[in-house]
């Protein structure tokens, strides 16, 4: 993660830098997406093929390789190649982590490895931000450097003496089905796909159009996902006590307000850091609670299925989103990057009024399922295992209640 975190953030750096239009660098970034959604599709094939070990070394070794390439072959055109290889990997890296995570936990200990991955995930990203501060964007070493950890990566897995997991994935509903199903669910994952892609790969050339150094922009990032890490759980937490459609258009509402604070009073960096917490902050727990809301309308065993409709969907919105951002901020300049993310945020909360008058609401009491805290930089895999443990959890409960004398 330090590696991932590493390299979104120091590509845009540099390719600003290098003179790479807005257009460009939105191109390049668009493309670690789209080889994230074709390896959600075909690295479950490959490790059922070759095995767990295998695929994460195969997969691992091409992610260093190519980004010890990119200072080499400074082109758009081999940054966008370079993109979509390293979101395939990437993705493929952590469908082969989830898994076998997930087969090594037991049922007890499920619950605590989800927490504790998430935040490996969360503090992986904060630290590559802060290795960036103190580099230079403008020489090789910050490419050496996330390539030796990615290939360091490899040594728990290759020397690991626990026998490789069964791979199973559960066959993900049709597209159709899963809109069908919860309509809000769905236009809201396909919101935060362009919401996350622009904080993921265009927020570091927000920040150097607008003058900030590098120290400041590497700030302005963490900002973003320790403010995901932190209000997860209590948007979580209120999500089991209240109305969850009511809470997902107040979340949006605040993320979206959130964005149009730097965006009309542009210039100020306090408050550029503010909105990108309160966007980070907001659109990550919104990624579970949209999870979470859909399951609402689902019988337990079509659960885990959904979520792949649903991240497909999300991941289509992350495609486009980085082409929108970077032709308004062409359009209007940088601070079309807060517009943007204003619009799509704000979008997802009065799409959640619409769908008040056309659809009655669940009693929250005694029809909803648990929150499953699951970050938006996992896959299908997390999703399933968050769902099934946290439905598991609910069913204890319940049978303890149940158990009890009058």
């Amino acid at each position: 993660m330090i590696g991932n975190g590493l390299q979104g953030t120091l590509l845009g750096l540099r390719g600003d830098q290098e003179g790479f239009s807005t257009l460009s660098l939105s191109i390049v970034m668009s493309a670690y997406f789209l080889g994230f959604l074709f390896s959600s599709r075909y690295t479950p094939e490959l490790i059922r093929r070759v095995g767990h070990v295998r695929v994460f070394a195969a997969l691992g070794s091409m992610i260093s390789a190519v980004l010890i390439l990119y200072p080499v072959l400074v082109e758009p055109w081999a940054w966008t190649i370079g993109r979509v290889l390293i979101g395939f990997c990437f993705c493929g890296v952590y469908i082969t982590a989830e898994s076998w995570l997930n087969d090594a936990a037991s049922n007890e200990t499920r619950g605590k490895a989800l927490s504790l991955y998430m935040i490996v995930q969360m503090a992986g990203i904060v630290c590559a931000q802060f290795i960036l501060s103190r580099g230079d964007v403008s020489g090789y070493a910050l490419f050496i450097i996330p390539s030796v950890l990615v290939s360091l990566a490899f040594a728990p897995i290759l020397l690991s003496i626990r026998p490789m997991p069964a791979f199973e994935t559960t066959k993900p509903m049709t597209i159709r089905q899963v809109i069908k199903t919860s309509p809000l669910a769905c236009f809201g994952m396909f919101m935060l796909g362009g919401v996350f892609a622009a904080q993921f790969g265009m927020s570091a050339v927000y920040g150097n159009r607008v003058g900030l150094t590098v120290g400041q922009i590497t700030f302005f990032v963490s900002a973003i996902y320790i403010a995901a890490l932190i209000l997860q759980y209590p948007i979580g937490w209120l999500s089991d006590r209240m109305d969850r459609r009511r809470l997902i258009i107040w979340v949006s509402l605040i993320g979206g307000l959130g964005s149009l604070i730097a965006f009309l009073l542009p210039g100020y960096f306090v408050l550029i850091v503010i909105s990108g917490a309160l966007v980070g902050g907001t659109s990550n727990p919104l990624y579970a609670l949209l999870i979470a809301y859909m399951n609402d309308y689902l019988a337990k065993e079509d659960m885990a299925a959904a979520s792949g409709g649903l991240l497909f969907i999300n991941g289509l919105g992350a495609i486009m989103g980085p082409l929108i951002v970077g032709w308004m901020m062409d359009a209007i300049g940088a601070n079309g990057f807060w517009l943007f993310t204003a619009a799509l945020m704000m979008g997802v909360g009065i799409y959640g009024l619409y769908r008040s008058v056309r659809r009655s609401r669940l009693d929250w009491e005694g029809e909803t399922v648990p929150y499953a805290p699951v970050s938006a930089a996992s896959t299908q895999i997390v999703a399933e295992v968050a769902q099934e443990y946290y439905i598991d959890a609910e069913e204890e409960i319940v049978a303890d209640a149940t158990d009890q004398p009058a």
